[in-house]
């Protein structure tokens, strides 16, 4: 016996219905932490004691972890914390340190719960952010959120700054770049911040048209001194603001 045209349609009406709020509970989003690298000591001893940067290797550490700790408490449930790690400046630190920095790195990852990602170039970065991983892919796990923690200017983040060459960087991402990352990559309201120098001058603004999403950036220099007596949080340098 068949069943009249109308309940026909109802069924399968019911049946998309139930399949598509299957996928969205199924779906979940991921909260992006990028950390670039620390510049090593024979570089920065070069300076004057004031204008040197990273005595101590876990400047972009620190901070991320204990930004992904208050994540965990923040997020909605199910959100993926995802940190993304340029490997080579810590390695390089490491042999010189004599300290097994990347180890240390590691243990965030097993102590934490955290979705450890290393990455090595602009490309490794930019691909993870429109495709995900095998594990995170993009299709199921919009981001919500995105934020760097490294040296940055005006126009790039920084990844190796003075770590490869003395007082410059072999590797960056470019606000030139930009136009690579996927609008569709981030999920609707989704926040984004760098903590380095410099970015609401020109980055922050490329950021949003490249992507549709604000980016939080400072007006000046950001600050990661003293951060211990702040409870690891990026201060502004004098005169600095946030802008997006």
């Amino acid at each position: 016996m068949s069943l009249p045209p109308f309940l026909v349609k109802a069924t399968l009406l019911l049946t998309v219905l139930l399949g598509f709020s299957s996928m969205t509970a199924q779906a979940q989003n991921e909260y992006i932490i990028c950390s670039g690298g620390p510049a090593l000591r024979k570089w920065e001893d070069l300076r004057n004691p004031g204008q040197q940067h990273d005595r101590w290797w876990g400047n972009f550490v620190r901070t991320a972890r204990v930004r992904m700790q208050e994540l965990q408490r923040t997020q909605p449930k199910g959100t993926v914390v995802t940190w993304l790690v340029y490997r080579d400046s810590y390695l390089r630190r490491a042999a010189e340190d004599h300290d097994p920095l990347t180890s240390h790195i590691e243990s965030v990852q097993s102590t934490y719960g955290i979705n450890l990602v290393w990455f090595r170039s602009k490309d490794d970065l930019i691909n993870y952010i429109n495709r995900g991983s095998s594990t995170v892919p993009r299709n199921r796990h919009k981001i919500s959120g995105f934020e760097f923690f490294g040296h940055s200017n005006k126009y790039c983040f920084l990844f190796d700054y003075s770590s490869d060459v003395y007082a410059a960087s072999t590797v960056w991402l470019h606000e030139n770049d930009l136009p690579r990352i996927s609008r569709g990559a981030f999920a609707r309201n989704a926040y984004c911040q760098s903590w380095g120098c410099h970015t609401g001058e020109s980055m922050s603004r490329a950021w949003k048209k490249a992507t549709g999403v604000p980016m939080v950036g400072a007006i000046g220099k950001t600050d990661y001194s003293f951060m211990h007596l702040r409870g690891w949080k990026v201060a502004l340098g004098s005169g600095g603001r946030w802008t997006n």
